[in-house]
Formats: structure tokens, sequence, C-alpha cells
């Protein structure tokens, strides 16, 4: 649910301040069914079908569906909870922040860009 509720912050700011017409209230909760439905349960699905993870891919289609019928049963509750949360946020002071991540620094862009091995071709097929 923690990455829900971020998601849904940041595009709830982005209506509040204007930068979307969209409401992320009016239709959250379907929109996050249909997520399951048609991208999250059929990934699961093609994964066990080819056992990309071996005995994982099972879990992982399971786990899709256990998460799609919780979404079902609380995902109402949940969506008025983060309206409640964000409706008393000041929009001219929120900005998006990503979770658990530190900003770069100068030294991290430098170390970037210097590294000798950007742009450099790899060869990942086995012999």
């Amino acid at each position: 649910r923690k990455w829900n509720a971020c998601l849904f912050k940041e595009m709830y700011l982005a209506y509040k301040s204007g930068r979307t017409d969209k409401d992320p209230c009016e239709n959250w909760y379907e929109g996050e069914k249909g997520f399951f439905d048609f991208y999250i349960i059929p990934l699961a699905k093609k994964l066990k079908d080819c056992n990309v993870f071996g005995v994982s891919s099972d879990e992982c289609l399971n786990y899709a569906i256990q998460n799609r019928a919780e979404w079902e049963v609380r995902g109402e509750a949940a969506v008025q909870e983060m309206m409640e949360e964000f409706a008393q946020l000041d929009t001219a002071n929120s900005r998006p922040v990503l979770v658990d991540e530190e900003p770069a620094t100068d030294d991290d862009v430098e170390e970037f860009l210097d590294d000798d091995s950007k742009g450099e071709a790899v060869d990942v097929t086995s012999n």
C-alpha cells in the first residue's frame, strides 16, 4: 500500500495544483482493479508459464491474485483514508519525494560522468 499511497499523493497534488485536470479520487479504486486485471496478473501468468523464476513464478501469481482480492475488499476504505490524509496538504509547498532515496550529490554526478564504461557495448550473448 505504501507505493500506492505515494502515487496517489503525487497525482492528487498535481490535480490540486492545476497540473492535471484528472482528480484521482474519482476512479482510483476501479483503476487499481484494472491495473491488477490487465497488467499485474497477466504478467504474473506469463512469468509462471515461462517458469522464469522456477517455483517462485507460481508464488508471484498467487500473491498477485491475493493482492487483487485484498484491494477488492479494502481498496475503497484505503482511497478514503488517502483522500482524508492528503486533503489538508498545502500544494504550494508540497512536492513529490522519492521514498527512502537520498538526493544525488555533485560527487555522485561526477562519478557517473567519469565512469569509463559508460557508452560501451556489452556482449551479453553466451557461447
